[in-house]
C-alpha cells in the first residue's frame, strides 16, 4: 500500500507524519518551526525520508496563500521568506519525489471531505474557527484553489461594510466576527466578568458561563452564533453545498452552543444543507496534505 508524507506547517510547530492510501497515520512527529523556513523544512524531509525510504510523495499543508499548480507560496507575512518560496520545485529536486503543496486550511477540508465528517458528500465547506477564521472549498472531491491560490478564504468575506479594520487591511471581514479574537472583543467589550475568578471571562469559558445563565455571556454567545449562522447562510447562496464542516479550536466548546447555532442557522437556510463537526482536530492538516499527494500520483 502506498505511503506518502503529510506536512502541516503552522507558525510555531510543523506535524509531520507517513500517512497510507486509508488515512492510517504510520508515522507522526511535531517539531518547532524554525525560520528560514525553506531550509529546515527541506532537512526534515529528507530525514524522514532517510528513515522511511519507501515513501512515494509529500504533501505539504500551509498557512498563507499558495499557487497550487507552481507550488508557490504567494502570500504570507508572518514567516519572513516564506512568501515567493516555489517549495513545490525546490522539493521535487531535493528528494526526486512528487510535491504538492496547498494551503492548510484547504488541507483540512480535504480531510474531512474524504475522511471524516464530509465522506460521502460532493459539495463540502469546511469552517475552521480558530484564532482567526479559515475555510476550505472541496467540490467532487478538489480543493477550490481559486485563479491565484485564494480559493476558500472565507475570513476575508466583508461581513459588516466599515466594520472592524482586518489584519488583511479591510474593514468588516468575518474573521473580525466569527473567531477565538472576536470571542475575546465582544468579551473586553461586555465587560464579562466570570464570577469564580473575578476577572474577565476568557473565551474558552464564555460558552459554559452562558449555558450556565450568565447575562453577559449569553449577550457574547447570541452575537457570536448569529454572526456566525450569516456566513453559512451566505456561503450556501454562492456556493450550495451540501455538507459545511465546522471545526477549530473554538469547536472545542461546541457542546454548549451547536443546538443554538444550528437553530440560528435553520431560518437562513435556502436549502438543506448538513452542518457537521469535524471528526478530526489537529491532525486535519496533516492528513489533508497526504491526501494531496496520493491523490497526484494515482
Amino acid at each position: 500500500m502506498k505511503k506518502v508524507l503529510g506536512v502541516d506547517i503552522g507558525g510555531t510547530k510543523i506535524r509531520i507524519g507517513v500517512v497510507n492510501e486509508q488515512g492510517e497515520v504510520l508515522v507522526d512527529k511535531t517539531i518547532p518551526t524554525v525560520l528560514p523556513l525553506y531550509p529546515y523544512l527541506e532537512e526534515q524531509v529528507l530525514a524522514m525520508k532517510n528513515d522511511v525510504p519507501d515513501i512515494a510523495g509529500v504533501g505539504i499543508g500551509t498557512r498563507g496563500m499558495v499557487d497550487a499548480e507552481t507550488g508557490v507560496i504567494t502570500f504570507e507575512k508572518e514567516m519572513p521568506g516564506w512568501q515567493g518560496t516555489p517549495v513545490k520545485a525546490l522539493l521535487e529536486a531535493a528528494t526526486g519525489l512528487p510535491v504538492e503543496i496547498n494551503n492548510d486550511a484547504n488541507c483540512a477540508a480535504l480531510a474531512e471531505a474524504r475522511l471524516g465528517a464530509a465522506a460521502g458528500f460532493n459539495q463540502v465547506v469546511c469552517l475552521t474557527v480558530g484564532t482567526k477564521l479559515g475555510g476550505g472549498i472541496v467540490l467532487d472531491g478538489k480543493v477550490m484553489n481559486g485563479k491565484n491560490g485564494g480559493g476558500g478564504e472565507v475570513g476575508h468575506l466583508i461581513l459588516y461594510p466599515n466594520g472592524i479594520v482586518c489584519g488583511c487591511g479591510r474593514p468588516g471581514c468575518s474573521e473580525e466576527y466569527v473567531s477565538g479574537t472576536a470571542i475575546k472583543r465582544l468579551i473586553q467589550e461586555g465587560n464579562v466578568i466570570n464570577e469564580e475568578t473575578n476577572e474577565l471571562a476568557k473565551p474558552h469559558d464564555v460558552f459554559r458561563l452562558a449555558a450556565n445563565g450568565h447575562t453577559g455571556a449569553i449577550a457574547v454567545r447570541e452575537r457570536f452564533l448569529s454572526d456566525f449562522a450569516i456566513v453559512i447562510s451566505s456561503l450556501q447562496a454562492v456556493l450550495d453545498m451540501d455538507c459545511v464542516v465546522i471545526g477549530g479550536g473554538v469547536s472545542d466548546s461546541a457542546d454548549f452552543w451547536w443546538e443554538e447555532l444550528l437553530a440560528k442557522v435553520e431560518p437562513l437556510k435556502l436549502k438543506p444543507v448538513q452542518v457537521s463537526r469535524a471528526t478530526f482536530g489537529n491532525e486535519a492538516g496533516m492528513l489533508g496534505a497526504a491526501m494531496l499527494v496520493i491523490d497526484s500520483t494515482k
